[in-house]
């Protein structure tokens, strides 16, 4: 999966945004302001291409037993998000996109009543 295929299928998400609300280098994409990927552009171009997910707790820890290249999450709660390293490439796209699939649900269950019915 490139950086191209990873935004589309992020973007294709009802009511997703994407902006770098903490430097020039994270990508984040959130759902009505609430962030459920992130993308390190600097790392990407570099070689090491990552994205940080948001991921049920016991989950999270199957996949990290799983997949040599799912860790806890870089820079983040280590217990809801993992890390992808998508460089590895042991992890294919189909199943990037159904982890970025979780990650959105995931927010999207957290989220007030009146917020989710905005995705209605």
């Amino acid at each position: 999966m490139n950086i191209e295929q990873l935004r589309e299928h992020c973007l294709s998400k009802l009511k997703v945004t994407e902006d770098f609300p903490f430097d020039v280098n994270t990508l984040v994409f959130k759902v009505l302001g609430k962030m459920f990927a992130l993308v390190s552009l600097e790392k990407w171009d570099k070689g090491l291409a990552a994205i940080n997910l948001k991921c049920d707790p016991e989950y999270a820890i199957k996949l990290r037993e799983a997949h040599e290249s799912i860790e806890p999450g870089w820079h983040m709660n280590k217990k809801h998000w993992n890390t992808l390293y998508i460089h590895k490439n042991d992890l294919s796209p189909k199943f990037i996109s159904e982890l970025i699939d979780h990650s959105y649900a995931m927010v999207v269950k957290g989220m007030t009543k009146k917020m989710r019915s905005e995705l209605e």
